[in-house]
């Protein structure tokens, strides 16, 4: 009997997990293999790359071909965008984020992990810890993806030699020490094989932990810890909803606040705050596809009417009285830099924070990550793919958290006023 049939169906909820790690680690293969291993893959699909593999020569199917979509990564045999995938088992839903190898498109792999609960990082058996491996892993920790699971791939090509594995994994922990990684959990595999996926395989009996879908199983999904710790209620108002039906009375003075419930719930009769102006008031209504509810919680995209007229903008933000975040023009951040143009002390960018826009310009830098040494170094400019603790000054006031505690008002990215291009993001320390 296979793995996944020995598993008892019960629904342990949504998971987002990303791949990511250095280029040619194989994780566009570990993922076609989880899902081949897992049959969620239509006929016509297997059809379809069974072909291709045969025009490339190949005896085997190539199971990378199920997430690398783009014409140029098939030419070229690499992961540039991020891909994503949906697949599902008996216990629980799963949504997976392929982000690229290659060090030009660490970016993309910043926006993958932005939305991750978990991060598979592939180290190659024959080459061990990479400049690569660590950065993806000290982005992953700086974005808040708390579980990290390292796949120490291609097993077969080191005859599944346990010292290798193990020598990995020395390495691995004495770098997540410093880093400051704590929940980490480490499985030989050979995607090209099947090996620890989804069955066991017979080669790795030294190995007598989990596979690697047992693992994704039973990981925690990113709202079901948070909850556990009572998330502040978080709403940035979107769009502000006034119907022009001056004939229907009812409709004459609606005034509903639309948007995203980002943390925490809110109930009818919930005393309330709104930010900036610090008015309070009270729940009068909940709204979903015109229909009235009780109450709302995090992820859902409600309307809400309040007991009283207050002014409220888009890019204000509703939080319970109680509980409100700091609002403060002046914010200290972890900030990967995405663009190309080096980022520029003199220049002034645009912040997007939740649903708030305003100018910014960079105060200071109090440091530069070196990623291969981990030392903290001066620095005066930042140049792709950096990673450094900053200071920036806005021009409207923002409604933080720190990212440790709230991952939606505790990010933002930097735009480029002149191209409009997304140029870095930020991480609230």
């Amino acid at each position: 009997m296979s793995a996944p049939e020995q598993l008892p169906s019960v629904d342990n909820g949504l998971l987002r997990f990303l791949t990511c790690g250095s280029v040619d680690d194989g994780k566009s293969t570990l993922i076609g293999r989880l899902l081949y291993d897992t049959k969620a893959i239509l006929a016509d699909t297997l059809h379809a790359i069974e072909r291709t593999s045969q025009r490339r020569g190949l005896e085997a199917v190539d199971l990378s071909l199920l997430t690398d979509g783009l014409v140029a990564e098939r030419e070229q045999g690499i992961t540039i965008d991020v891909a994503y995938r949906y697949f599902t088992t008996g216990r629980r839903k799963y949504i997976i984020a392929d982000a690229p190898g290659h060090e030009q498109y660490t970016r993309n792999m910043v926006t993958a992990a932005s939305t991750a609960d978990l991060a598979i990082i592939l180290i190659d058996a024959r080459k061990g810890v990479l400049t690569q491996t660590r950065r993806h892993s000290t982005i992953a920790n700086l974005l808040g993806v708390r579980h990290l699971v390292v796949a120490v791939n291609k097993m077969d090509m080191v005859d599944y030699d346990r010292r290798a594995f193990e020598f990995i994994r020395d390495e691995y922990l004495a770098f997540a020490a410093k880093v400051g990684i704590g929940d980490v959990r480490f499985i030989p595999m050979s995607a090209l094989n099947g090996d620890m996926i989804v069955e066991r395989g017979e080669h790795l009996d030294w190995y007598d932990g989990p596979t690697l879908l047992e693992v994704l199983e039973e990981a925690p999904a990113a709202h079901g810890e948070a909850l556990a710790k009572a998330e502040a209620f978080r709403f940035p108002v979107q769009y502000i909803c006034r119907p022009q039906h001056a004939d229907d009375p009812e409709l004459h003075d609606y005034r509903g606040f639309m948007g995203r419930v980002e943390s925490g719930e809110i109930a009818v009769g919930d005393e309330v705050t709104v930010l900036p102006s610090g008015l309070t008031t009270k729940i009068r209504e909940i709204q979903v596809g015109g229909r009235s509810q009780p109450m709302a919680v995090a992820e859902q995209s409600v309307t809400l009417l309040l007991a009283d007229e207050i002014d409220i903008s888009r890019g204000d933000m509703i939080v319970r009285r109680d509980a409100a975040p700091s609002v403060a023009t002046g914010i200290r951040a972890n900030l990967c830099w995405l663009s190309e143009t080096p980022l520029d002390p003199n220049r002034r960018y645009v912040i997007r924070h939740t649903t708030r826009d305003t100018k910014a310009k960079l105060a200071t830098i109090d440091y530069r990550l070196n990623i291969a040494t981990l030392g903290r170094e001066d620095a005066t400019g930042l140049h792709m793919n950096d990673i450094a603790q900053v200071c920036f000054r806005t021009a409207q006031p923002l409604f933080t958290d720190t990212y440790a505690e709230n991952r939606a008002t505790g990010a933002f990215i930097v735009i480029d006023e002149a191209t409009n291009n997304t140029v870095g993001a930020g991480m609230i320390v």
